[in-house]
């Protein structure tokens, strides 16, 4: 072997153990891992494990191997922003994906806006989140989730217009993800001439709605929407099952959890909400991504806990990583730029996102892409048969599509 060539092996060798030994890029996890929100967060954090091997094992980014940095904040507004901190100051990370819970994301975001490192809320809704900025001439805040902005016309029209009920009540939580819900499905029945016949609230934890649904009741409720979350949820359509008052439930999204559906049981069947996911094989992606989350995770009766969330999770990281690898950098501001102006379509499990951000405009979804899921069976299905025979057909972004209340305003 001539010593030109053994000098280029080495050099070879050189280059390769170089690229192997690159510093990894760490992107910040954070949910709620365990608790009344675990199965979101679970899901998610699944989700966005599933996408950062996929990443790894195609080579990474940029060349080097994406490491997660997860945290369990516990659905609590202020572990949310000690983890923010820790993330910053002590990890440093490069962006963070996450954020189940609207308050934890109001909570926290304001430090990660500060320090110029992005944010993609993978399943969070409060219409606010990316709105939280708006003064300030750089916002970090992106999302890939159908914000309530989205979620509470769909409800409305669902009741309203689809099904004829003119009694509402609503029922939500005291959490900011609640009362912001509450108040956006207020506007949206305010756009339809309804006023709701009750609006009342309970707590997390609370295990008895009866003086709610009483309320409800003698005020001649036909429909009950609804914006909590599971374990919560399902204490609604066990108190509907004890006092023999059974009504339609539609609600946010959150219906579709798992700690609603078994803790439910036959009381849960029937509910509906907007989903920008539903378990099924309808896209040679979604096949792919059921088949492989069912492989490594091996959920209970092969049904994901929270499919929306793993979705949502799986898809936010390929969005980072196609920012990461536009931008040429870890830095902050230039993910952020190239967030803003993605040149490649990313195909993922929800949609395909081309152009899903521009600087005005954090949300990559619209109101064309969600549809109806309803409980049936113990899992979530399409409500609709033609969403379903549809289902093939990705949804994409539509700045232009119909029903969205007005961006909510800090």
């Amino acid at each position: 072997m001539t010593l030109a060539i053994r000098l280029s092996a080495v050099a070879l060798a050189c280059a390769a153990a170089s690229a192997f030994a690159a510093d990894p890029i760490k992107i910040g996890v954070d949910g709620p891992f365990t608790g009344g929100s675990s199965s979101m967060g679970v899901s998610m954090r699944d989700g966005v494990r599933l996408a950062a091997d996929e990443i790894n094992k195609a080579g990474g980014v940029l060349g080097r191997q994406i490491q997660l940095v997860e945290r369990d904040d516990e659905a609590k507004n202020e572990r949310g922003a000690q983890i923010a901190q820790e993330l910053i100051n002590k990890e440093h990370v490069v962006a963070v994906v996450g954020y189940i819970n609207t308050g934890v994301g109001l909570a926290s975001e304001r430090f990660f806006q500060d320090a110029k490192i992005p944010v993609m809320n993978n399943v969070a809704t409060g219409s606010v989140l990316t709105h939280q900025f708006d003064d300030q001439p750089e916002n970090y805040v992106f999302r890939n989730s159908a914000n309530d902005s989205i979620q509470a016309p769909m409800i409305v029209e669902e009741a309203i217009t689809r099904r004829g009920f003119k009694k509402v009540a609503i029922l939500a939580d005291s959490t900011n993800y609640g009362q912001l819900g509450r108040a956006d499905l207020e506007k949206a029945l305010a756009l339809k001439g309804i006023k709701p016949v009750a609006v009342e609230k309970f707590n997390i934890k609370d295990v008895d709605m009866t003086a709610q649904l009483l309320k409800a009741k003698e005020a001649g409720a036909e429909v009950v929407l609804t914006y909590g979350i599971g374990p919560e949820l399902a204490q609604i359509a066990n108190g509907m099952t004890k006092l023999g008052w059974k009504v339609p439930m539609i609600g946010s999204w959150t219906l579709s959890m798992a700690n609603y559906i078994d803790n439910a049981g036959p009381g849960g069947e029937g509910a509906r909400m907007p989903q920008t996911f539903i378990q099924e094989p309808t896209t040679s992606k979604r096949q792919s991504f059921i088949i492989s989350y069912l492989k490594t995770f091996a959920p209970k009766n092969n049904r994901m806990d929270s499919p929306v969330s793993a979705a949502q999770g799986y898809d936010s990281v390929y969005l980072l990583a196609a920012a990461i690898k536009q931008a040429g950098s870890t830095d902050g501001p230039k993910i952020k730029e190239a967030l803003e102006s993605l040149k490649t379509p990313v195909e993922g499990v929800v949609t395909t996102y081309n152009k899903p951000f521009s600087k005005g405009d954090h949300e990559a979804i619209t109101a064309n892409i969600p549809v109806f899921g309803e409980v049936k069976g113990n899992r979530v299905v399409y409500a609709y048969a033609d969403d379903f025979k549809k289902a093939s057909e990705v949804r994409v972004k539509d700045v232009n599509a119909k029903g969205a209340l007005p961006a909510a305003k800090k």
